[in-house]
């Protein structure tokens, strides 16, 4: 919000909402598009909110911390021989410093962001190029876990065998309900439990 205020683009909370999880410069640039009269340098606007927005990212995250239990999960599904890969709509850098800061390069066989994709979510592309990254030949292996309307879309999209809404993050358990989905947690740590009794 106050990277588009900096560039004179008002946006509500409301309007941004339902696209949590999509490509970050995406996102602004839908904006900009939708805000700024015709004849202004739309693309320059667009690069100058996206660079404010990850500068204010960097510093958001700059202490990032895993949710209680979620580091547990992530080694009791890795010790079962399960592959792990992330998606996000942030760019490369700030996925990388984030990974870095929790330790969980080793965790994941794929980290893939907005930037490895044509088309970020509901495109189900990032889960895609996580197969690929991984081996995985099919959908039917695949169960795909977030926190956002846009991660389930994209895992409806994609046909996987799972779809998992956990609410712990960006959106409400009432919001995640009203998408396709398999599955809603309270939270990721109740993850490893659900695959035992569920695939």
């Amino acid at each position: 919000m106050g990277a588009f205020a900096t560039g004179g683009v008002t946006v509500t909370a409301a309007e941004i909402a339902d696209w949590r999880g999509a490509s970050k410069r995406e996102l602004i640039r839908r904006f900009v598009e939708l805000r700024t009269p015709r004849g202004a340098d739309r693309a320059a606007l667009t690069e100058s909110i996206f660079a404010d927005f990850a500068a204010r990212a960097n510093r958001a995250y700059a202490d990032v911390r895993p949710i209680a239990g979620a580091e547990d999960a992530l080694r009791e599904m890795q010790s079962r021989g399960l592959l792990l890969a992330a998606t996000t709509g942030f760019d490369r850098q700030l996925c990388g410093m984030i990974f870095s800061k929790l330790g969980w390069q080793e965790r994941f066989v794929a980290t893939v962001t907005s930037d490895d994709v044509v088309d970020g979510r509901p495109s189900p592309f990032m889960i895609f190029h996580a197969m690929e990254t991984a081996h995985v030949d099919g959908v039917a292996e695949v169960v795909a876990v977030g926190d956002t309307a846009l991660d389930l879309q994209a895992a409806a999209n994609g046909g996987v065998r799972g779809a998992v809404g956990v609410f712990s993050g960006a959106a409400s358990r009432e919001r995640l309900e009203r998408e396709p989905h398999t599955h809603i947690l309270a939270s990721v740590a109740e993850l490893p439990d659900l695959l035992r009794r569920a695939f």
